[in-house]
This record gives structure tokens, C-alpha cells and sequence, in this order.
């Protein structure tokens, strides 16, 4: 059974910094995309950060590249999201989500996804 659990949210002002961690278990993930998406009240969830586990490649949505970055630990089997220079607009609850490496499905979409932690608040105030 794959289990996701994120931890690292809480509030920060504008301009700061935020580390989330996503600790994966229950099998192995060298054959799975990791992502991370989030979701603002009354908004759909978007794509954030994605991160191929076996190679570590990466890819970004436009609005967090240069500011984000999702690396993974393989020994801690842990995916990680640092923020940085974060803007209210960044306020949301962040899901960290895992899928099979298929390759058939584009990685932005999170109705692709299969397994999903329970999400973390992260509130950037002015």
C-alpha cells in the first residue's frame, strides 16, 4: 500500500522560504513520477513540480520555475519542494502525488496521478 505524508507547511511572509517534504512508503519508486500540485480555495488543483524518481529529472509550471525546486533523497525514499521567494498568490493547500512512469499521460495532469498524501497548508501573507 503506498502511502504519502507530507509535512513542512505553515505561514511565511512574502519573499520567504518553505521546505516541504513528501516521505513515500509501501513500495519501490524508482519506476514513479513524483509530483507536487496544489490547490488555492475555489480554484482547481494545478501542477506545481514534477520529478522523475530514477533519474531525477525535473520539470516546473511557468509560475514557480526559477523560484521552486523538487529534488528526491532515495535513501530517505522522501521527495522535497523548496520554496523560495514565495508570494501570496502561492497560498495553498500543497498534495504530494506519485504515478506509475507510464510515459503515456502527460505529468501535469493530476487526474493521472494515483496516490495522493493529505495535503499541507502553506499561507504567504503580505
Amino acid at each position: 500500500q503506498v502511502q504519502l505524508v507530507e509535512s513542512g507547511g505553515g505561514s511565511v511572509q512574502a519573499g520567504g522560504s518553505l521546505r516541504l517534504s513528501c516521505a513515500a512508503s509501501g513500495r519501490t519508486f524508482s519506476n514513479y513520477r513524483m509530483g507536487w500540485f496544489r490547490q488555492a480555495p475555489g480554484k482547481e488543483r494545478e501542477f506545481v513540480a514534477t520529478i522523475l524518481w530514477s533519474v531525477g529529472s525535473t520539470d516546473y509550471a511557468d509560475s514557480v520555475n526559477g523560484r521552486f525546486t523538487i529534488s528526491r533523497d532515495n535513501a530517505k525514499k522522501t521527495v522535497y519542494l523548496q520554496m523560495n521567494s514565495l508570494k501570496q498568490e502561492d497560498t495553498a493547500v500543497y498534495y504530494c502525488a506519485a504515478k506509475y512512469n507510464s510515459g503515456i499521460y502527460s505529468y501535469t495532469l493530476a487526474a493521472t496521478y494515483g496516490y495522493w498524501g493529505q495535503g499541507t497548508q502553506v499561507t504567504v501573507s503580505s
